[in-house]
């Protein structure tokens, strides 16, 4: 899972959004990426095909501390949402630490959150993880449109396991920090316990 590197003392985490097509997963990571201080964080990368884009970022919190005099580094990855590129989406589940899902609110992409999901626990399951054992939230974004299911009946359908959950509206910030640091404290807890 973490990736220790001793001569720089950092502890390497791996945070995925993970979560249908057009969900908001990027929109998230474009707003910490933007609003993080630039001495803390690397470049925004972008590998982008001619229909599927993964971002990538890692930054170091400053306000998080540090464990046994090691400061922890965060990398932040999205998945493509779209169903036919599975081979993506495994390869960046690979060492995860923690796993964020966003789910869209509208009321008409129910399903495509419930396949997402269940493409998650089948592509955790295959690297021999379970989202019932890995830092792991939900966050239902896009809350500030119409025609959007109650976040009870999105916990009954998405959040089986009674999860931490965020609401979130990403193009303007809402929820998003607060939904990166529950899963980064679980990631701390973890660490904690190891080192």
């Amino acid at each position: 899972m973490s990736f220790i590197n001793y001569s720089s003392r950092e502890i390497n985490c791996k945070i995925v959004y993970y979560g249908p097509g057009l969900c908001g997963k990027t929109t998230n990571l474009q707003f910490i990426y933007k609003k993080t201080n630039p001495e803390q964080k690397g470049k925004l990368i972008s590998l982008a095909t001619e229909s599927e884009r993964t971002l990538f970022f890692d930054f170091l919190p400053l306000a998080l501390g540090d464990i046994r005099g090691f400061k922890v580094r965060f990398h932040l990855y999205t998945v493509p949402g779209q169903v036919f590129y599975a081979a993506s989406r495994k390869l960046i589940l690979k060492g995860v630490d923690g796993v964020i899902f966003v789910a869209d609110s509208q009321i008409e992409r129910m399903e495509a959150n419930m396949e997402s999901l269940e493409d998650l626990r089948i592509n955790l399951a295959e690297q021999g993880y379970a989202v019932e054992k890995l830092p792991y939230a939900v966050q239902y974004n896009k809350r500030d449109i119409s025609h959007i299911a109650p976040v009870e009946e999105m916990n009954k359908l998405l959040n089986v396991n009674s999860v931490q959950w965020f609401e979130g509206v990403a193009t303007a910030g809402v929820g998003v920090f607060e939904t990166l640091k529950g899963v980064a404290k679980q990631v701390l807890l973890e660490l904690k316990k190891h080192y």
